[in-house]
């Protein structure tokens, strides 16, 4: 997402951040299989692994969840129902996924996993970007 936002001069504008739900891998650098798989498609991905907090409810307007166990999490932590209708499932925004998909775990195969993974999150941000240019009028 930060590279498609970056490409359309728009982070200026748009902040992004990414976090868990669980503390598992807290401080460690990304998966060396997504930023692999980042590179060899032009999206350099960094960044090290941070805990979401309930504070980021205040700090941010979508709050999007990978999938429907960490979507029910985050509903749960989400102080009052502002917080609540922020959170949203990452698929929505690609028009071609199917009704409340999830974006499948890569973590325990191969790098197959991460490329399919890499073209399934990348189709939904360009879907989430045209949807913020609409609603937001941006750029």
């Amino acid at each position: 997402m930060r590279h498609l936002v970056q490409q359309a001069g728009l982070d200026s504008v748009i902040e992004i951040d990414s976090a868990g739900t669980g503390a598992w891998h807290v401080g460690e650098a990304r998966d060396e299989r997504s930023h692999s798989v980042g590179l060899r498609q032009g999206m350099p991905l960094s960044g090290e692994a941070r805990q979401f907090r309930r504070s980021d409810f205040a700090r941010f307007d979508y709050v999007l969840a990978i999938d429907r166990e960490n979507l029910a999490d985050l509903v749960r932590l989400a102080p009052d129902p502002e917080a609540r209708a922020k959170v949203r499932l990452l698929r929505e925004f690609d028009p071609a996924s199917p009704p409340h998909a999830d974006v499948p775990d890569p973590y325990y195969g191969n790098i197959d996993g991460f490329e399919r993974v890499f073209d399934i999150c990348k189709a939904a941000c360009q879907g989430l970007l045209e949807h913020l240019r609409r609603t937001h009028r941006l750029g």
